[in-house]
C-alpha cells in the first residue's frame, strides 16, 4: 500500500510539473504572438508589403476582404499585400486584440477588432478571427476571416443640444403637478418624453412626446399624443438660449389648436417653460405664464 501511494504521489508530481511547464510555455507563446501582431500592424502602416507577408506561413491562405480574392502561399500573399497597400495608400491600421486561445501547443486562435483609417472617407471597422501556427519555433499567420462591423446610424449630433432634457422633471405645487421623464431611445435617434398631469393624486391627463431629427426637412421635429385622444406635431428652432416649438394639433373633439412653447435652460437642474400664441378653433387664448421646471433629484 505504501508503495502504491508513493507511485501515486510521484505521478501527481510529474503531471503538475508538466502542467506548470505547459503554462509557462503558453505564456511565452502568447507574448510572441502579441509581438507578431504589433509587428504586423507596424509593417502595414509603413506600407511594407514584404515585411507584412513575412508574418504569413509558406502555405497560408489569405482572403482579401476588399475584393473577395483568395490567394495561397507567401509569394502570392506578398503580391496581394502590395496591391492592397497601393489601393489604401496612406491608410493606418489599428488592432484591438480581445483574446488569444491555444487549441494545441502549436495552434492559437486570435479574436479581435480592427479599424482601417483611410486617407479619405469613413474608417472601416471589422471583427476578425486569426489562426496562428507554430513552425520551427516561430509563430505565423495561417488564415484570417473578417466581418465588417455594421454601421449604426444615429442622429445624436443633431439632438445633443437637447441632451440636458434627459431625466425626470417636476412642475407644480400642492394643487397640481406635472411630471415628465425624458429618455434616449436606442442609438440616440430619438428622445422619448412621457408626462403625467395630476390634481390631488388624481391623474387628469398623460401622454408621450417623441423628439427627433427630420433628415428631409433638416430640422428637429416632435410628435405628441395624449390620453384624451389629442395629438400634435411641432417644429423646433433655437433662438439664442431658448428653443421655440411651433405646435399644430387636433383636440379630441376635432378642433384645431396651435401654440408656441418655449424651453429655456437655466442650468442642468432647471429650465423655464412658457406657451404663447395659443389658439383653439381659430380663437386666441391667453398665454401661459412662464414657469420654472426643476429636475427631480429623488428620481435621478
Amino acid at each position: 500500500m505504501k508503495h502504491a501511494l508513493c507511485v501515486l504521489f510521484l505521478c501527481v508530481g510529474v503531471l503538475c510539473g508538466a502542467h506548470g511547464a505547459f503554462a509557462a510555455d503558453q505564456a511565452k507563446d502568447k507574448q510572441a504572438i502579441e509581438k507578431s501582431i504589433a509587428s504586423y500592424t507596424a509593417a502595414f502602416n509603413a506600407g511594407d508589403s514584404k515585411a507584412l507577408a513575412s508574418h504569413w506561413g509558406t502555405d497560408a491562405v489569405y482572403n482579401n476582404p476588399l475584393t473577395g480574392t483568395q490567394v495561397e502561399g507567401r509569394d502570392a500573399i506578398t503580391k496581394e499585400m502590395a496591391g492592397i497597400l497601393t489601393a489604401v495608400k496612406g491608410a493606418k491600421l489599428s488592432v484591438d486584440v480581445q483574446s488569444i486561445q491555444f487549441l494545441s501547443p502549436g495552434v492559437a486562435v486570435e479574436h479581435g477588432t480592427s479599424k482601417l483609417i483611410l486617407a479619405k472617407g469613413e474608417p472601416r471597422e471589422s471583427t476578425y478571427t486569426a489562426i496562428h501556427v507554430k513552425r520551427d519555433g516561430k509563430w505565423f499567420l495561417d488564415r484570417i476571416s473578417e466581418e465588417e462591423v455594421p454601421v449604426i446610424l444615429s442622429n445624436y449630433k443633431h439632438l445633443k443640444e437637447l441632451e440636458w432634457l434627459i431625466g425626470s422633471w417636476t412642475d407644480g405645487d400642492e394643487r397640481g403637478l406635472i411630471k415628465t421623464t425624458c429618455q434616449w431611445t436606442k442609438n440616440k435617434n430619438f428622445i422619448r418624453r412621457s408626462f403625467v398631469a395630476s390634481t390631488q393624486d388624481r391623474i387628469d391627463i398623460s401622454g408621450m412626446q417623441i423628439i427627433g431629427w427630420d433628415p428631409a426637412a433638416k430640422q428637429i421635429r416632435s410628435w405628441v399624443f395624449d390620453s384624451d385622444g389629442g395629438f400634435a406635431e411641432g417644429t423646433w428652432a433655437k433662438k439664442e438660449k431658448s428653443w421655440y416649438v411651433s405646435m399644430k394639433g387636433t383636440l379630441p373633439d376635432g378642433r384645431k389648436a396651435t401654440s408656441t412653447n418655449i424651453f429655456t435652460m437655466i442650468d442642468e437642474n432647471q429650465f423655464k417653460w412658457q406657451s404663447i400664441n395659443r389658439t383653439v378653433g381659430g380663437s386666441l387664448l391667453p398665454n401661459i405664464d412662464e414657469v420654472v421646471v426643476k429636475r427631480d433629484a429623488a428620481a435621478e
